[in-house]
């Protein structure tokens, strides 16, 4: 899909106060109306200025949406949006309007079903709204636990009407064991209620940070491990990084590259917890001295194997 630039489409600057887009959208919406333009394109028009208008006048989706513009992102590019491209923005509650669809492929990327605001919903009565937010934890910190100072970005109008961001900072307890995309409730952090009515709540959204070892699967890792060709075909006892420490590791003799052995337990925590599964990588060292060739010549000799054999069993 192409990235949209709305404030091009709306025709106004990316400074405009939220009353100047809603002027330059109403101007537009009579001029391309389907009921009484006559232009070219005119339903297509309409539909465009529609969607703009839908993203930039909520100052939560317009501050997220300029994240993407300050990366740099411009009309007519591919688009795919960036991970966790909205983390640390906090979102209220109230979902898009756009009831009748009609949306772009790019509209619902970033708005839809899959982002904090598609899951949002209005908060009746007079208690403060319930808030949103995405957050990013060290895979570490999601196994042992421990508390983490977040400070998001809560979108907001300033008195002459632009949209500005002002921080929001607190103190968060992440339980041990929490998954990617576990969301955390902490209570009465939300918007304020009104009068004597209590705030509303803010619920975190957890996602992991890249590690440089393992990959996450739910509550299961999955570490890539090196190993020697004579650790593979002899067999070995090696030592294997875990979250909770080394443990050693049994390599059965005639182990394959891509084979997957199981450290029971040794996962994310949980009722019951995860594994870990260790990846074998048989790795050939270089030969960089003649005394190191002598000895891979020697290996041909006295081990004559090959590997292709199976390749032409059919004859081809």
């Amino acid at each position: 899909m192409e990235f949209k630039d709305y404030y091009r489409i709306l025709g106004v600057e990316r400074g405009a106060t939220q009353e100047e887009i809603k002027r330059a959208y109403r101007r537009l919406a009579r001029r391309y109306h389907p009921d009484v333009s006559k232009e070219p394109g005119a339903e297509e028009r309409f539909k465009e200025v529609r969607e703009a208008y839908e993203a930039l006048k909520d100052p939560e989706k317009r501050a997220a949406y300029d994240r993407l513009l300050d990366r740099g992102w411009q009309a007519g590019q591919g688009f795919t949006p960036p991970p966790d491209w909205d983390a640390g923005f906090e979102f209220s509650g109230g979902a898009f309007t756009g009831a009748e669809g009609g949306f772009s492929e790019f509209f619902e990327a970033l708005f839809g079903a899959g982002s904090p605001f598609g899951r949002r919903g209005h908060a009746w009565g007079l208690r403060g709204e319930d808030h949103h937010a995405r957050i990013r934890i060290p895979l570490e910190l999601a196994y042992r636990g421990g508390t983490r100072t977040v400070t998001l970005q809560r979108p907001t109008l300033d008195p002459r009407g632009h949209v500005v961001t002002r921080p929001h900072t607190l103190r968060v307890e992440i339980p041990p064991g929490v998954t990617e995309g576990q969301r955390l409730r902490l209570p009465g952090q939300g918007g304020p209620g009104v009068g004597n009515a209590p705030p509303g709540d803010l619920y975190l959204e957890i996602r992991f940070e890249p590690h440089r070892l393992y990959e996450v699967q739910g509550r299961d890792l999955y570490l890539t491990l090196p190993v020697t060709p004579w650790e593979a075909a002899l067999g070995a006892k090696v030592r294997v990084p875990t979250l909770g420490g080394p443990v050693e590791l049994r390599v059965p003799p005639g182990a394959r590259s891509g084979q997957k052995l199981r450290l029971r337990g040794r996962g994310l925590p949980g009722q019951p917890p995860g594994d870990q599964y260790v990846v074998l990588q048989i790795q050939t060292p270089p030969a960089r001295t003649e005394a190191q060739r002598r000895l891979y010549e020697e290996m041909a000799r006295g081990m004559p194997w090959d590997p292709r054999a199976g390749l032409f069993a059919g004859g081809g």
